[in-house]
């Protein structure tokens, strides 16, 4: 049995086996993780003062005593209460220090890894001499600072290249990516993989044998080439550069931290250990007070605040899904379902339809499975909670039953209203539609109160937002048993109010047809799209609409059009014309782009422009990249003023959130609404008058712009 030793903390515990090999597991009470603080930092300062002074100790273990975690990352709150760079840099020095410390340790030091590895957590263990992780599905690792617009300031910079490669640690550094359990063995960034339950065996017999000398640290050892670019300072230069040039054409030079990621990590290698931890620490600092990893940051509270149910009491618990129509979002549907743990009845007018569903839900997985994100026994588990049907009856029992049939209201009603016979009479009936009112779908049924839109994003398990959209009838169980289902499918979820469009579709519909706009009055395709992305978007508009199918466009063009004051919108109908054209996008292989007809991917790789569009314009004239990028994202912020304005929105935070995981609003602003607190509601105000001088009244300032600009207020405290 294990022996305690006293430790002044509650935080974590030490304990002692008849071999001396200590175990330091942290706990952090009243906590469901392990995070990166102040008292974290200094109780294990604590724990190491007892360790160095037991000299018959033959080896630490470092340890979760979460069940489902080791350590997920630095406490974000915690950087939100630093006034000054110099107390960012003071918490990179300790930890610096802290792992200096593990490092000096005359025995052997094993971290034993399960669940997420994240952050902090990972440049911990970095400091150990071996690492066990278990090959639970939940063990993941990753330094995700980048995404928060950050580096890793706990000596990941650093320690990591040194482990497994300059390349590869740049990699790992500059995405932000999760490595799992075979990967991390395959790369040397753990020693060992071990079953969960063994995991704390294992660490230990392995501190043990590297005391006993009978087990030493082997890693596969780089390539040949990787060796010769890797080996000395002047290749290194190419890697670096290579780098810089990767990043700013993935970034477009709008996030600060990934230069700084870099020149830690040169520094580091060309000028030493030292030297490379105090460039950590001075960037560490200086990001955490830039607007763009404060807007990041500010995004991941909300989100994290958006995944507890408001009315947690109100919900029916959900345990079965059904989902009609098993096309591509309908098997998307299903498969956030399944994979998080949901049964689902997935029904389609045929079985061989259902089935083929099921099939795309096989492959993906399988997809998941080659690449070591799951293993072969979750993902048979996650298949077989699939079931196919043509038939209404198993539908029974759905807790959650939401429809993914074509946009058409008749049959949206034939469909729904045949389901209502059968689920149970508080089973919620969803709608995944992106334009058409919820109120005019739930007159297809007897009980309009269990009806709302769940309105999921394609593709379904890669965009993470779910826009709930509830009626003035969508009852209060209803509303809280949808927003269960979509936290059980692990999604970030936002309720708005029925109108046209809702939200995202509203905003995300001026803004391309802006876009149509600009490309009436002569606009290059290719320099449109080229100043969005460059402006913080995943994709221009032009590919967008070929992504989307510019029938479909068309369509949501058209409902916008009838539903919004011709004061308030100049509808274009170029999208119409081009879909008459059979131009539709990706799906005919000639939209806005030319694609490859032998390419069968989802999301495809445009060839070139397609000239014949531009037979469809009236003029040729390009404004400038700036001209361009305040006409189109000020359209969408403008809306989505008005959004809230109209009530369709409840709060600023629900549209930040829906416009950035939803539509790709470019992360670093933070959202729309968060945009016009950091550029000021009065410049915003400005530019929208020049532009509606020009332009027409659709570019008039929404009123609750004005106010704030005369008033010198914020949308967000």
């Amino acid at each position: 049995m294990p022996n305690a030793l006293s430790v002044p903390t509650d935080l974590l515990t030490l304990t002692v086996d008849e071999t001396g090999v200590a175990t330091l597991a942290l706990d952090a009470p009243d906590a469901s993780v392990n995070k990166i603080s102040w008292d974290t930092l200094n109780a294990f300062s604590d724990a190491l003062d007892v360790v160095e002074t037991h000299a018959d100790l033959s080896g630490l273990v470092i340890a979760s005593g979460k069940p489902d975690s080791f350590i997920v990352g630095a406490d974000l709150a915690m950087l939100q209460t630093f006034e000054i760079p110099a107390e960012a840099r003071r918490l990179s020095r300790e930890a610096h220090a802290l792992g200096e410390r593990v490092r000096s340790l005359p025995v052997p030091t094993v971290a034993a890894l399960h669940g997420p590895v994240m952050g902090g957590g990972l440049e911990l263990a970095l400091n150990c001499d071996y690492r066990v992780a278990s090959t639970a599905d939940a063990t993941k690792m990753a330094l995700p600072e980048v995404q928060l617009g950050l580096l890793p300031g706990g000596g990941g910079t650093q320690l990591l290249p040194r482990l497994v490669g300059v390349q590869q640690a740049l990699g790992l550094m500059l995405t932000g990516k999760n490595t799992y359990p075979d990967k991390a063995r395959r790369i040397g960034l753990v020693d060992a993989l071990i079953h969960p339950p063994g995991l704390r065996h294992a660490a230990r017999r392995a501190a043990r044998e590297l005391a006993a000398g009978t087990r030493t640290v082997e890693r596969a050892e780089q390539s040949l080439g990787d060796r010769l670019l890797e080996g000395n300072p002047v290749s290194r230069r190419v890697i670096y550069r290579q780098a810089r040039t990767r990043t700013e054409r993935r970034t477009r030079g709008n996030y600060p931290a990934p230069p700084r990621i870099i020149d830690a990590v040169r520094t580091g290698m060309e000028e030493g250990l030292e030297a490379g931890l105090d460039t950590e620490r001075q960037h560490f600092g200086e990001l955490v007070f830039t607007p763009e990893s404060q807007a990041l940051v500010s995004i991941f509270f909300a989100k994290r605040d958006a995944e507890t149910n408001p009315q947690p009491e109100q919900a029916r618990p959900v345990d079965t899904v059904g989902v009609l129509g098993a096309g591509l979002m309908g098997s998307g549907i299903a498969q956030v379902s399944a994979q998080n743990g949901l049964d689902v009845v997935l029904t389609d007018q045929s079985l061989a339809l259902a089935a083929e569903g099921k099939k795309a839900i096989w492959s993906a997985v399988t997809e998941q499975k080659d690449k070591g994100i799951i293993n072969t026994f979750t993902r048979d588990q996650i298949v077989e909670r699939v079931a196919p049907t043509a038939d209404y009856a198993p539908l029974q029992a759905a807790d959650v039953v939401i429809e993914a049939v074509p946009e058409d209201l008749s049959i949206k009603h034939a469909v729904l209203s045949e389901v209502e016979t059968v689920v149970d009479a508080d089973t919620v009936l969803a709608s995944n539609t992106s334009a058409l009112p919820i109120s005019t779908i739930a007159e297809g049924v007897d009980d309009p109160s269990r009806v709302l839109g769940m309105h999921y994003f394609s593709p379904v398990p890669d965009i993470p937002l779910l826009e709930i959209v509830v009626t003035e009838e969508t009852s209060d169980e209803a509303l809280a048993t949808a927003y269960a289902a979509g936290l059980a499918q692990d999604k970030t979820v936002i309720v708005v109010n029925d109108g046209p469009g809702f939200y995202t579709t509203r905003i995300l519909a001026l803004y391309m047809n802006e876009a149509l706009l600009l490309f009436e009055a002569g606009a290059d395709i290719e320099a449109v799209d080229e100043a969005m992305t460059d402006a913080g978007f995943p994709m221009g508009p032009f590919e967008l609409f070929d992504l989307v199918g510019l029938d479909v466009a068309a369509k949501i063009t058209d409902v916008m059009g009838e539903a919004l004051s011709p004061e308030r919108v100049d509808i274009s109908d170029r999208a119409g014309r081009l879909a008459e054209a059979d131009l539709l996008g990706q799906k005919t292989n000639r939209g806005f782009y030319e694609y490859d007809a032998d390419d069968d991917a989802d999301d495809k790789d445009p060839q070139g422009v397609n000239d014949a569009v531009y037979r469809h314009r009236d003029a040729s004239s390009t404004p400038p990249a700036g001209a361009i990028q305040d006409r189109l994202l000020l359209m969408m912020v403008n809306e989505a003023v008005r959004c809230l304005e109209d009530e369709v929105l409840r709060a600023p935070i629900d549209g930040d959130l829906g416009a950035v995981f939803g539509l790709g609003f470019p992360p670093f602003l933070g959202g729309p609404f968060r945009h016009v607190d950091r550029a000021g509601a009065a410049s915003i105000v400005d530019t929208l008058q020049r532009l509606a001088d020009r332009h027409g009244p659709r570019f008039a300032p929404a009123d609750r712009l004005q106010t704030h600009a005369a008033q010198d207020t914020t949308f967000h405290s």
